[in-house]
């Protein structure tokens, strides 16, 4: 797999039925490793070990209603309270970062009002502080560790 833009992770891989694995340790099994699961699961290692998020506060696929339809979000972090904190979008990395992009991660937001949104492809990361009065979001340099 590509080297992405973000430490390196010492990860459990294993080949089974011609397919490569990862072992998520949040759902506590092995997945089908594809460019955006490889992302995703570096993602959530930068989270807790570079940003010490607890483990007991982040949750993989979470699904939910957009416009009457079903949507998942790729890895939704919850405050202390159990309110949503920030929701990730993690794309391959040969995926460009669009404002559509920008655009998804809004629309699940109208819906969980998250205080911070991040869109990574695993080469570029944004990082997006929201300002709710403004309706706008706010570019940060780098995403706050937990407090």
């Amino acid at each position: 797999m590509q080297k992405l833009n973000l430490p390196f992770f010492d990860f459990k891989i294993k080949s089974s039925e011609n397919k490569t694995l990862i072992f998520d340790i949040l759902r506590k099994k092995y997945l089908v490793l594809t460019p955006e699961e490889w992302v995703r699961q570096h993602f959530v290692q930068f989270l807790i070990q570079e940003k010490k998020y607890p483990v007991s506060l982040i949750a993989l696929e979470k699904q939910l209603v957009v416009n009457n339809r079903k949507k998942r979000t790729d890895i939704l972090i919850f405050d202390k309270n159990g309110m949503h904190d920030i929701i990730v979008e993690c794309k391959a990395p040969s995926i460009k970062i669009t404002q559509d992009t920008f655009d998804q991660i809004a629309r699940y937001n109208l819906k969980l009002k998250a205080n911070y949104l991040i869109v990574t492809n695993g080469l570029s990361h944004y990082y997006c502080k929201m300002d709710f009065e403004k309706e706008a979001y706010i570019f940060l340099e780098e995403l706050p560790s937990y407090k």
